[in-house]
């Protein structure tokens, strides 16, 4: 069966998305990297720099607020980035996750 086309206009029922902020558009994604007992700190310093190209400095420092408070967030990306450094992480055996950031 053919329908006619519909030459009615119909109004928009989404606003136009330039139209938001982009906190409204992409809240964001946090990559968090947990502590564990088996990677020694030098790794995970060098797993750092490897994923995200951060000098040894910048490492470090996530590197041992890892260590000392359990966690650290190491980065605020979109949801598709986030994941590919979760991923990333994961494959060097760290215990990483994201989360989504209020």
């Amino acid at each position: 069966m053919t329908h006619a086309a519909d030459t009615t206009s119909k109004p928009d029922l989404e606003p136009d998305v330039s139209d938001r902020p982009k906190s409204e558009l992409d809240p964001g994604w946090l990559v968090v990297c947990w502590n564990d007992p088996v990677n020694y700190m030098d790794y995970v310093t060098h797993v750092f720099q490897v994923v995200f190209g951060w000098p040894r400095h910048k490492a470090e420092f996530h590197m041992l607020q890892v260590h000392h408070q359990g966690r650290s967030v190491l980065t605020r990306e979109t949801l598709e980035k986030a994941e590919h450094y979760v991923h990333q992480l994961q494959h060097y055996n760290l215990h990483a996750t994201l989360e989504r950031a209020e």
